[in-house]
């Protein structure tokens, strides 16, 4: 088996990506692992321009701020247990971003959040997880909240 040595933990800031945080982190430290920490802002793309709502470039600076500060403390958390740590902030689809940067980084394994949904939920809301499960060039581990 080859050794893990880079290990990317995405996250979207909910509990479940807490949780998945709170193991790559140790995962991290108990295989000597760097571990970096992605946060991708997804935004709808307009399909016909005249009709398109624009988000005003304030709420997307916003955006973009609050969560470079919550990565910075997703790191910090790393750093405070011993971990190396880098953050990340992708602007793609979560589940291209996150295999994309993946294989960037020459990660040995993705750790990520899932909440779960089921039936219909998941048809209309779909899985980052599982589309990451499908593009991405490692292993990844999903873990649930319980």
């Amino acid at each position: 088996m080859k050794p893990i040595r880079s290990i990317l933990a995405a996250t979207d800031f909910s509990e479940n990506a807490e949780h998945a945080l709170t193991v790559a982190i140790e995962l991290a430290g108990q295989v000597g692992a760097e571990l970096h920490v992605v946060h991708c802002i997804d935004l709808p793309v307009p399909i016909f321009n005249p009709y398109a709502l624009s988000i005003p470039d304030s709420i997307l600076t916003q955006a973009r701020d609050e969560s470079i500060r919550l990565l910075q403390k997703a790191v910090k958390r790393a750093e405070d247990a011993g971990v190396g740590a880098q953050s990340h902030l992708g602007d793609a689809p979560a589940a291209a971003a996150i295999s994309q940067l993946a294989e960037e980084l020459g990660a040995d394994l993705v750790v990520m959040g899932t909440r779960g949904h089921t039936g219909l939920k998941h048809v209309l809301l779909g899985s980052v997880a599982e589309r990451t499960l499908r593009l991405a060039p490692c292993s990844v581990l999903t873990v649930k909240d319980d």
